[in-house]
C-alpha cells in the first residue's frame, strides 16, 4: 500500500492460533436456532471437546451425541446394551455435573448414542439410532457415526454432535447438515460471553 513507508512498520500483532481458535463464542451456538438451552449445548460440547482432545487412557475415542427432543430420538433408536444411566436420579444425570462427565467419557467407547434432553439430564446411553440418512449428503471420509449424527438430526429435529474417534474433530449437526465444526486443541475450551449481551450504556 502506497500510503506506508517502506523503511518503517506501522504495528505488528502476533497471534497464537491455536488459541484464537479455540475460543469458541456463544453466539457460535445460538445460529443453531434451537430450543435447547445455551448452557446444555455448551456443556454437551465442552464434554465432546475435552473426549476428541483427551481419548481415553491414552486411546482415541468416538462419541454421539442427541440433545433436545429426546422423546422421538428414544422413539428413534434402540437399546444395544443394558442403559447404564437406568435408575439413577435426574441429579445424577446431570451432564453438567463432573461425576457424570467422568463416567460418559468411559462410557463413550461403547458403541452407540447419549440421548440427552434439552435440561441436561442423560436419559440413556449405548442407544443405537434407525433414523434414515436417504437423500443426505456429507463429506467424504466421514463414517457411520456422522452419518447417524446427520439422519437423526434430520428425523427428529434434535441437534447431533459427532466426535470423530480418528482426528478428534468435533462436529455439531441440525436438520441433517453439519452447522459447525471444532478442530481438537491442546488446551480447554475457552467461551465468551460478552458477545451475546447488550453494550453496556457509559
Amino acid at each position: 500500500y502506497a500510503g506506508f513507508e517502506r523503511e518503517y512498520a506501522d504495528s505488528l500483532s502476533i497471534v497464537s492460533l491455536a488459541d484464537h481458535l479455540a475460543k469458541l463464542t456463544s453466539r457460535d451456538l445460538q445460529r443453531l436456532e434451537t430450543k435447547v438451552p445455551l448452557q446444555t449445548l455448551r456443556a454437551v460440547v465442552d464434554l465432546a471437546v475435552e473426549i476428541g482432545r483427551e481419548g481415553r487412557e491414552g486411546k482415541p475415542v468416538g462419541a454421539l451425541f442427541a440433545v433436545g427432543n429426546h422423546r422421538k430420538v428414544l422413539a428413534a433408536s434402540h437399546e444395544q446394551v443394558h442403559d447404564p444411566f437406568k435408575g439413577y436420579s435426574q441429579k445424577d444425570r446431570m451432564v453438567n455435573n463432573p461425576r457424570v462427565k467422568e463416567s460418559m467419557k468411559e462410557l463413550a467407547q461403547i458403541d452407540g448414542a447419549f440421548i440427552i434432553s434439552s435440561d441436561g439430564v442423560v436419559q440413556s446411553a449405548g442407544r443405537i439410532l434407525n433414523a434414515s440418512a436417504e437423500g443426505l449428503t456429507l463429506s467424504k471420509g466421514l463414517g457411520a457415526r456422522h452419518w447417524a449424527a446427520a439422519a437423526i438430526s434430520k428425523e427428529t429435529g434434535a441437534i447431533a454432535i459427532a466426535v470423530s474417534e480418528s482426528t478428534g474433530t468435533v462436529r455439531i449437526f441440525q436438520d441433517g447438515y453439519v452447522v459447525l465444526r471444532i478442530e481438537p486443541m491442546s488446551s480447554a475450551m475457552k467461551w465468551f460471553d460478552f458477545d451475546t449481551e447488550p453494550p453496556q450504556s457509559e
